[in-house]
């Protein structure tokens, strides 16, 4: 089985189709049983592995596969499928990576460095729960669980040998300068954080640190809500309430699991009036967006998305460059790492397979030797012909290796005493000694 891996990210699409794209984590498993049922009824080949990494910045499919040259297409029509894409939007945008690029690119992504803010930490939780997921799946076996668990330990050796993460700008902290641009000093402000995950939590901090004058959490689940709203001195609220409330907020950041916009153009418009046309900024972190889009054309309110924080965060990552070449130095070596390992696990088969025969042969010439002896011949005798058979078997595949040798080329007769040589040379002699 070969290692493929299949998916966009920020640099092959716009948030447009990226969010269309989006599995939710409670999708994963079905996604995957799908996945797994698609290859067994197609005629594209064996997918024995899939693990599916899902974000705001990427959509991304890691398989094991026997037909790689086969599985990229099927892997591609299977995304459109479910996804309801026309198979030749997705063509444009999609990368298919095999075998050791597809290694090189998850360290990368675990790493921070093909993430929209270089260095952020985010990602690496975010790769964990899709280990979590896939092997909550059956989606797992040796190949994907040796690649997440050395991409896991590459992405530590990264982040503890480089300062790949030093000064890194979060979504977070852009969120707080985009709300700086529009009011200034955010004192006065009244701040409306939706839902309760890591995002808004991080959000949540750096918002803090400016000291609103008040700060809200809305969530489906009111205790997550006020659990988060508790530990920043805030108040929470049912998601429920939230097209009521709008008007009393002056910034808004949003970043829930929901499949469809909860935050609405009529919901704002009206929030719009009431305000008397007072500025909002309204800062969506999701993917899939919870704000719909023509929310942006609205006077007075300013909206920010994850693809418009990205540009920001871009100034300055310059100065960490030395960190990066360092990182990727790391993850260089990390990479031969385990396609040495992969080589290693090729010839497992063929290993076991000598062992097999080998166990073998040697009970045949046991149970022999001990009808021999059971017959009242000589000890010495039967053992004297147990060694001299077994040496025998044992001498029988290298001296055809070299008989067959003759008739080749050679290069490619040299090429097969070397070898022979070799092995007796390094192998037979050390063991004899």
């Amino acid at each position: 089985m070969q290692l493929l891996a299949l998916g966009l990210n920020h640099q092959t699409a716009p948030l447009s189709l990226r969010e269309r794209v989006a599995f939710l984590p409670e999708e994963v498993q079905g996604a995957i049983a799908r996945l797994r049922a698609r290859f067994a009824r197609a005629d594209v080949g064996t997918l024995s592995e899939a693990a599916i990494v899902s974000t705001c910045n990427r959509t991304e499919l890691y398989c094991a596969v026997d037909q790689p040259e086969h599985a990229g297409i099927a892997l591609a029509e299977f995304v459109a499928v479910e996804k309801g894409i026309g198979p030749a939007d997705l063509a444009r945008v999609f990368y298919t990576l095999p075998k050791g690029n597809a290694v090189r690119h998850a360290f990368r992504v675990a790493s921070g460095l093909d993430s929209m803010v270089l260095g952020e930490p985010q990602i690496l939780g975010q790769m964990k729960q899709a280990e979590r997921l896939a092997r909550e799946a059956g989606g797992l076996g040796l190949l994907l669980n040796h690649l997440f668990q050395r991409t896991f330990a590459v992405a530590k050796e990264v982040r503890s040998s480089t300062e790949i993460g030093v000064h890194s700008v979060s979504m977070a902290a852009a969120a707080v300068k985009m709300a700086e641009r529009i009011f200034g000093n955010l004192e006065d402000c009244h701040l409306l954080l939706v839902g309760a995950g890591e995002m808004i939590e991080l959000s949540a901090t750096h918002f803090a640190a400016r000291r609103p004058k008040s700060i809200t959490v809305a969530n489906r689940t009111i205790e997550r809500a006020h659990s988060l709203a508790t530990r920043f001195h805030g108040r929470s609220m049912p998601l429920s309430e939230l097209p009521d409330a709008l008007a009393r907020f002056d910034v808004l950041v949003s970043c829930t699991a929901s499949s469809l916009p909860i935050i609405g153009l009529g919901m704002v418009e009206r929030a719009v009036r009431t305000r008397r046309h007072r500025p909002m900024v309204v800062v969506d972190l999701a993917v899939p967006r919870d704000v719909e889009p023509e929310v942006a054309r609205l006077d007075d309110v300013f909206v920010y998305t994850i693809d418009d924080l990205g540009h920001m965060v871009q100034v300055g990552q310059e100065s960490r460059q030395a960190a990066v070449a360092q990182a990727e130095a790391i993850i260089e070596s990390r990479v031969r790492d385990f396609e040495s390992w992969l080589a290693g696990r090729a010839t497992v088969p063929l290993i076991r397979d000598i062992r097999q025969r080998a166990e073998e042969m040697r009970r045949y010439e046991i149970e022999r030797a001990r009808r021999q002896l059971a017959r009242g011949e000589d000890a010495d005798a039967v053992l004297e012909k147990l060694s001299q058979a077994l040496t025998n078997k044992f001498l029988h595949a290298p001296i055809s290796v070299l008989n067959d040798a003759a008739a080749a080329s050679d290069e490619e007769r040299l090429r097969q005493i070397e070898m022979v040589a070799r092995f007796y040379r390094d192998h037979v002699q050390h063991n004899g000694r």
